[in-house]
């Protein structure tokens, strides 16, 4: 009897906190109560949690989750403990979010889980080896490989063994639309989705991954702006300090309007998306600010992400995903149940997965969830030759 006031003592508490959004909130903001799940859970709607929050749990739970902290960012096959990884960079795009989600009067629950689980479909060596992960899935009938799609195949369908986490719509569109690559000065929600409409939309960017898709919430698009904001001024910081350019390198424009360390590029970015976008049922930045910030990214993509130092070993690179791909396929072919892609993957996964995705996609699912220090022992244990003993017993 005492569990069950407990429990109704609880219910009603989160009840209270959904009915207080109303009052703390912004009328543009995603509420709570219209989260939209795919399967109702009875534990959810008895549970204290509110709806974003409980996704929060579940991605921070993810085995994918705790796979951030070995995943490149920019560079890679670099000794250097202070180059940002996957991990710190979905920390700080959730930091960043959350301080204009808060200012904005947004939901942060909402912020929080999209930037946390926005970059889990990342694979091993970053952009680099996503592109040549890639060319291997279209080369193999699969379509091109994104990383914003794998991250929403990763939660609700390999996950847990295939059952998946059974996101809100609302958190798996943001993780969708995240893409901070192509340069915006304004975004706007596009609220009439539904599952079917993300599906549609997923299948759309495979068919053209040049289109650009919008979120469904404002919560979605301050998280697309934040992942920008996060990486241009940190990736200086790391360049930098890794010899690549001279702070004095950065355009004088940009450093006039945005100044030239991270901090002050991070803290001007926020101050004016912020500053432009109150009371407004979109974001943006000013003209002058996202001319600037569209001309150091621009900077960075010739000065850091396409210099000769930073791409030395990438053919290498390309080379181990080309051989590890073959190798697991072939493993998959024969059956061979003592490869780590049984043991190590497929072992304990859900029929529903197995008969749906073909043996390419298996491996493109089990190479993309690799962290780069995994990805390199497989390497070593499958393609580099080792000494034996003079004599075979």
């Amino acid at each position: 009897m005492e569990y069950g006031n407990s429990t109704d003592r609880l219910l009603r508490l989160r009840e209270k906190l959904d009915r207080e959004e109303d009052l703390k909130l912004s009328e543009f903001a995603c509420k709570s109560r219209n989260a939209l799940r795919k399967k109702m859970e009875e534990s959810i709607q008895q549970g204290h949690r509110q709806q974003f929050s409980i996704d929060t749990d579940r991605i921070l739970h993810s085995l994918a989750y705790s796979r951030y902290i070995d995943k490149t960012q920019v560079f890679y096959l670099i000794k250097n403990d202070h180059i940002t990884h996957r991990v710190l960079h979905v920390q700080l795009v959730s930091k960043i979010a959350r301080t204009i989600g808060r200012l904005l009067r947004l939901n942060e629950d909402l912020i929080e889980a999209i930037a946390l689980g926005h970059d889990i479909g990342h694979t091993p060596f970053g952009h680099d080896g996503e592109k040549f992960l890639s060319e291997l899935c279209e080369a193999h009938h699969l379509g091109p490989f994104l990383h914003n799609i794998q991250s929403v195949r990763f939660l609700q369908d390999i996950e847990r063994k295939g059952k998946g986490w059974n996101l809100t719509l609302q958190v798996l569109d943001g993780i969708f639309c995240h893409n901070g690559e192509i340069h915006l000065k304004a975004l706007s929600p596009d609220p009439r989705k539904d599952f079917e409409q993300l599906q549609s939309e997923i299948a759309a960017e495979k068919a053209d991954p040049t289109i650009d898709i919008w979120p469904m919430t404002l919560e979605g698009c301050v998280v697309r702006m934040a992942d920008t904001i996060s990486y241009v001024g940190r990736d200086i910081e790391d360049a930098i300090r890794l010899g690549l350019i001279r702070r004095e390198d950065i355009p004088k424009r940009c450093k006039e309007v945005l100044g030239d360390k991270n901090g002050t590029i991070v803290y001007r970015l926020v101050e004016d998306l912020v500053g432009n976008s109150l009371h407004k049922p979109y974001i943006s930045f000013s003209e002058e600010v996202a001319e600037a910030l569209r001309e150091l990214k621009d900077f960075n993509q010739k000065r850091i992400y396409s210099c000769g130092k930073v791409k030395e070993q990438t053919p290498k690179v390309k080379l181990m995903f080309e051989l590890l791909f073959e190798k697991f396929l072939q493993d998959l072919e024969e059956g061979n149940e003592e490869s780590d892609i049984f043991t190590g993957f497929l072992d304990g996964m859900a029929q529903e997965y197995r008969d749906k995705t073909p043996p390419a996609g298996i491996v493109r699912d089990f190479i993309a969830g690799m962290t780069d220090e995994y990805f390199l022992s497989q390497c070593r244990k499958h393609l580099v030759p080792e000494i034996r003993t003079a004599r075979f017993v």
